[in-house]
């Protein structure tokens, strides 16, 4: 009989997992080329703005495989409803038969972003975070700092956002997370005071530029999710020692690269894939005035290996 399983209860499982290390095994996992994972499925609507991403795949030998629906309408919040939903499927890898559906109302899907942004700083930040970044004011922008917190001492942070009220909301509940945060005037003087940046909005058009980025910064993009969004300006990436993202098939469909590789200011054999780097450190970043970026875009092995250890974690009671 399918198990359903509802928030609460995914929320206790999370409670009993280390989502950052499921997460770093999975992405070492995926450059491995252990697993298989179609292109993304999605529905993109206008009026209301919206979206609906479908990822699913599976690990080569592994009992079960996992569909994953997301979606995210942003407008929802003013008239009081959630900004994302969602369910994940987890099918017998030997019979076919649904086993449990995850009514997680979008919760996984920002929980693995999140950590996937721990994954990226552990291995990418430079030695000593002097000041966190960080642009956007949703619930993204809150769960990377929160996931932060585990791979970085560093308790400085600022937050710009293009709606000030809710960049301030957002400074707010950092401070309860024990940073001293503050409100950045603008991009740049975030930029500029900030050592590790990481970008969490749904922007259409480059608002973090290459003159804005000093030496020694690293930039985690997490963000830009389908074709049509951007974050970081071209030139920004071509600027850059070291370009990492989560998938290299993926990144020349979507995301920060997609959009540089379109405007000739990048090529595709600069990528290195994040797996690639958790595997062989020796990969990442080289020197204190490196600036690296990590694009990522969102891979169907992180909503398969955070399914597993939540059922894993409710098996276990």
């Amino acid at each position: 009989m399918t198990e359903i399983v509802r928030l609460p209860d995914i929320e206790r499982a999370l409670a009993r997992i280390d989502i950052v290390a499921a997460m770093e095994r999975a992405f070492a996992s995926y450059s491995r080329g252990e697993v298989t994972v179609p292109p993304v499925g999605e529905l993109l609507f206008d009026d209301p703005p919206g979206e609906m991403h479908v990822k699913y795949g599976a690990i080569r030998g592994d009992d079960v495989f996992v569909v994953k629906l997301a979606t995210g309408f942003p407008r929802n919040a003013a008239a009081g409803l959630p900004a994302f939903g969602g369910v994940v499927l987890v099918f017998s890898a030997r019979t076919g038969l649904l086993l449990q559906v995850l009514l997680d109302e979008g919760h996984l899907t920002n929980i693995r972003t999140a950590a996937a942004g721990a994954v990226a700083a552990k291995h990418l930040a430079p030695k000593t975070v002097s000041c966190i970044g960080i642009c956007g004011s949703g619930v993204q922008a809150r769960l990377q700092a929160q996931y932060l917190r585990t791979v970085t001492d560093c308790r400085r942070a600022l937050v710009w956002a293009r709606d000030a009220r809710k960049a301030a909301r957002c400074v707010a509940d950092l401070a309860l997370l024990g940073f001293e945060a503050d409100l950045a005037s603008s991009v740049e003087a975030l930029a500029g005071a900030a050592n590790l940046i990481v970008t969490t909005t749904a922007a259409e058009e480059p608002y973090l530029l290459a003159g804005h980025i000093r030496p020694g910064t690293h930039v985690t993009a997490v963000g830009s999710d389908t074709p049509g969004k951007a974050e970081l300006a071209p030139e920004l990436l071509a600027l850059a020692d070291l370009v990492v993202v989560d998938s290299r098939a993926q990144s020349l469909l979507r995301g920060e690269v997609h959009h540089a590789i379109a405007a000739s200011r990048l090529t595709a054999d600069r990528l290195v894939e994040l797996g690639e780097v958790v595997a062989d450190p020796s990969r990442g970043r080289r020197g204190n005035d490196q600036i690296s970026i990590a694009d990522l875009t969102g891979v169907a092995v992180q909503d398969i290996a955070l399914a597993k250890a939540v059922c894993a974690a409710l098996a276990g009671g």
